[in-house]
């Protein structure tokens, strides 16, 4: 007979714990999903007799491989690489590559465990990957970098495929290094297929996946605000980060009507009380992007901005904030921060970027709450509508891809109301897409066998 899910959640999460005592990152990421799931395991106990959490809970395979190129210099250089395939269920394992020093194994299975919920919400057939390297691509020349990437997907190569496993890109991995990546494996492969997504529209690629994320995350932030009879028209945003999500999170929100108060990067915060506009974020892209410069130089150039060294955006009084850097950033201490200001929503555009503290001070405050599995799920969906478009050689219009893309962000915000609506008539956001996102999993499992 199943125990009371409260119980057996209990005693999963301390097993689990002890097991994976090194990986901090890869237990958080666990622990949030099973902790919001005693209402639907409840309601099916068939889960816990068929070990459902046991079993998602550890990756179906776990590659990790040594990556060895030469620097300018003609040093030999050595990083480590990395590839989870957490769960093939829903399909083709899907999620980024991340090159970043900070990589390692408890970092990846927290960001492959939730691409498997992340991807099911999305209703595409995917299934949940995550890798990488310890690799930093700042400072390194364009030559620098090919080499590491030629090196990497050698390595990798031979456990990837448009039927088995489709990365993309993450944090350190975009345009340039998809391009060098795909073809060193469209070479070795002897092929040219969707061996990887984030490639360019000219080659493969899909109309606005680079802008996916970003708008994908203000979509669902609109729904947020729908659901209460609002709208972003006229609200303030402080977003964090300066990179691809937060770059295109700014403009969308710019497009939807609101003010955008910040941007930041590991330096500090730029606050422009007059607003970054649409001149003012090309600025940015063209510093972030091609300059590869830092924030701080914003600030210089814009009278109307403040630069707030080593402070992240908390502190600045918004209607809608949205972390939209790395995993962990807005703590118990920026959360305070933020809830003086009274916001109406924060919603995660970075994985994981709030952490279980700042997470209970933001539901104590009774401000809605987006998690990321749900609210940035825009970028893996439209790496899924360019699998569609390899599979088929065709490529949609820009205007296309951007309604599917909308369609799909809206129904993840059905599947969080339907899942997270408690009595009262108030949305529970995390417990929504956990529980929505784990019930196809699970299904799905169940529906497999024991494999």
């Amino acid at each position: 007979m199943a125990r009371s899910s409260q119980t057996y959640i209990d005693s999963f999460l301390k097993d689990f714990g002890e097991r994976h005592a090194a990986e901090p990152e890869f237990v958080q990421s666990v622990r949030e999903v099973a902790g919001s799931l005693g209402g639907l395991l409840d309601k099916h106990p068939e889960y816990q007799d068929a070990a459902i959490l046991e079993r998602i809970s550890e990756p179906e395979r776990l590659i990790q491989f040594r990556v060895a190129w030469t620097d300018d210099a003609g040093k030999v250089q050595i990083n480590r690489g990395y590839r989870v395939q957490f769960s093939s269920l829903l399909g083709p394992y899907k999620g980024g590559l991340r090159f970043h020093p900070s990589v390692n194994r408890s970092v990846l299975q927290f960001l492959g465990f939730e691409q498997i919920f992340k991807n099911s919400l999305t209703g595409l057939w995917l299934g949940g990957a995550k890798g990488g390297a310890d690799f930093d691509p700042k400072g390194k020349s364009d030559a620098e970098v090919m080499r590491f990437c030629q090196a990497f997907i050698t390595e990798l190569a031979n456990y990837i495929g448009p039927d088995t496993d489709v990365p993309a890109g993450d944090i350190g991995v975009g345009s340039r290094e998809i391009g060098y990546m795909f073809g060193q494996y469209k070479k070795l492969a002897g092929e040219f297929h969707g061996s990887l997504t984030g490639k360019g529209v000219d080659w493969g690629g899909s109309n606005l996946r680079p802008e996916a994320t970003g708008y994908g995350l203000v979509y669902f932030v609109e729904a947020m605000l729908q659901e209460r009879d609002d709208s972003l028209d006229g609200k303030t945003v402080a977003i964090s980060g300066a990179g691809n999500v937060a770059q295109y999170a700014a403009q969308k929100a710019l497009q939807q009507g609101a003010t955008v108060l910040t941007m930041s990067d590991s330096d500090g915060t730029i606050y422009d009380a007059d607003g970054i506009d649409n001149e003012k974020l090309q600025y940015i892209m063209k510093l972030k992007n091609a300059e590869r410069g830092r924030i701080r130089e914003y600030a210089n150039k814009y009278e109307t901005a403040e630069f707030k060294e080593g402070q992240a955006p908390w502190g600045v009084k918004a209607d809608v904030y949205l972390p939209c850097a790395t995993q962990n950033e807005l703590d118990e201490a920026g959360a305070k921060q933020l809830v003086v200001h009274k916001p109406l929503i924060v919603a995660e555009g970075a994985n994981m970027p709030t952490t279980p503290e700042a997470y209970q001070v933001l539901r104590q405050a009774g401000i809605a709450f987006g998690p990321g599995k749900a609210s940035n799920a825009g970028g893996v969906a439209v790496s899924g509508l360019e699998m569609a478009q390899n599979s088929s050689r065709t490529q949609w219009s820009h205007e296309d891809v951007d309604e599917r893309l909308q369609s799909i962000m809206q129904d993840i915000h059905a599947k969080c109301v339907k899942y997270g609506k408690d009595d009262t008539g108030a949305t529970d956001y995390v417990r929504g897409a956990n529980a929505a996102g784990f019930q196809r999993v699970a299904q799905a499992m169940l529906s497999q066998g024991i494999v």
